[in-house]
């Protein structure tokens, strides 16, 4: 736990640069002076208003199975709020944005190394619609969410995460989960790519590696969604 750090990302990608890192790593932090999501987009948050943290993961598994491991870390925090609070539903939009009433609560990124991976969670937790980074961000306080203690829900992410990851270290094929609770799935989307093209389609199932399947036989590795309807 570090009270104030510019990113527990990048302090986590150091230390394994550092040969310091050990599989398992956490590191917390009250408030981030540079933190980012996907696509290196700044992430804001009042201090104390958010959980945000960077999980170090060394995967048995092969490297090329890697990719999946954004959505499934997407698909633990969702797993980890619905225990918490069954009222609120909890969806995600893909590859990993965390939405309630299809407004985004949080947000994961990733980092591949060598040896491991870097997972970066960020979870709004007690922000105000004043202190919202976009108009179309919500908090798990103005959700009415009945737990906002960041250190219980950090601590039920940690559990399922080990459970979960356990499985899926073992060959499972969990994606029957993350159709659970996606909310791209079954939805004529437009996706963004960084390249500037857009893509539209219908959202029919998730690959293996983690790409959005579109009716239309495209398969979408990075790009920004937006539901259609």
């Amino acid at each position: 736990m570090v009270e104030v750090t510019g990113s527990t990302q990048d302090d986590l990608l150091a230390s394994v640069a550092r040969n310091d890192a050990r599989n398992g790593d956490v590191i917390v932090t009250e408030f981030q002076s540079a933190g980012r999501g996907r696509l290196d987009r700044k992430f804001d948050a009042p201090h104390s208003s958010a959980l945000m943290f960077s999980l170090y993961l060394e995967p048995t598994r092969d490297k090329s199975d890697w990719s999946f491991l954004p959505l499934l870390s997407g698909l633990i925090a969702s797993l980890a709020l619905a225990e918490i609070d069954p009222r609120i539903e909890v969806s995600l939009k893909w590859p990993n944005d965390l939405l309630i009433t299809e407004k985004k609560v949080g947000g994961i990124i990733a980092h591949a190394t060598e040896h491991g991976i870097v997972i970066g969670i960020g979870i709004n937790v007690a922000m105000t619609e004043s202190e919202l980074p976009v108009t179309h961000a919500t908090s798990l306080a103005l959700s009415q969410f009945r737990e906002l203690d960041r250190n219980l829900i950090l601590a039920n992410f940690l559990t399922q995460y080990e459970e979960i990851f356990l499985r899926w270290e073992a060959g499972e094929d969990l994606r029957h989960l993350y159709r659970d609770f996606s909310a791209t799935i079954g939805k004529d989307v437009r996706v963004d790519t960084p390249q500037g093209a857009h893509i539209n389609g219908l959202a029919i199932d998730i690959a293996p590696n983690g790409e959005l399947i579109l009716k239309d036989g495209n398969r979408v590795t990075v790009g920004d969604v937006v539901h259609l309807r």
